[in-house]
């Protein structure tokens, strides 16, 4: 999917984070504030995409972001993170967010779509490598990312 550039699986970027709920993470609701949240879904975004592209990262687009379900004081929260699709310096990162009860049954609250941009040591766009896919889920990931990519260009013009 890349021409001349190098390959990575999309296994070799997956990055999940786990947070333990404390009092400092909600709102004046006691549920886990959505600032919160958005901060680290951008950082297991950032993990995803530094280890596939080798260099810094930056956030250029939120393209999703759902709130599905609350989370509370003491909950194990995990995030978990996979690129989709990947252009020629962009990455579309996409990251699911889970409750975890005690029990290990987890629940998604949160699904997030954002777009990092590959940047070189002068703090420019670069080229990032393509991304193999070994799966059908991996498969059908690159070619909603490939349709959701070209709509965002076509938006552009």
């Amino acid at each position: 999917m890349s021409g001349d550039r190098p390959m990575k699986r999309v296994a070799e970027s997956e990055s999940e984070q786990v947070h333990v709920l404390t009092m400092a993470h909600m709102n004046g609701a006691q549920r886990l504030f959505g600032g919160q949240l958005m901060a680290w879904i951008d950082e297991v975004s950032a993990a995803v995409a530094r280890r596939h592209a080798g260099c810094h990262v930056t956030t250029a687009l939120v393209d999703k972001l759902e709130f599905d379900k609350g989370a509370f004081p003491n909950d194990v929260i995990v995030r978990r993170g996979r690129l989709n699709y990947v252009g020629t310096s962009s990455m579309e990162v996409g990251v699911k967010t889970y409750r975890e009860a005690l029990s290990g049954e987890s629940t998604l609250i949160n699904s997030a779509r954002l777009i990092m941009v590959a940047l070189d040591e002068n703090g420019r766009p670069c080229r990032v490598p393509g991304l193999i896919l070994e799966t059908d889920e991996e498969k059908a990931g690159w070619e909603r990312g490939e349709a959701r990519a070209e709509a965002r260009k076509q938006r552009r013009r």
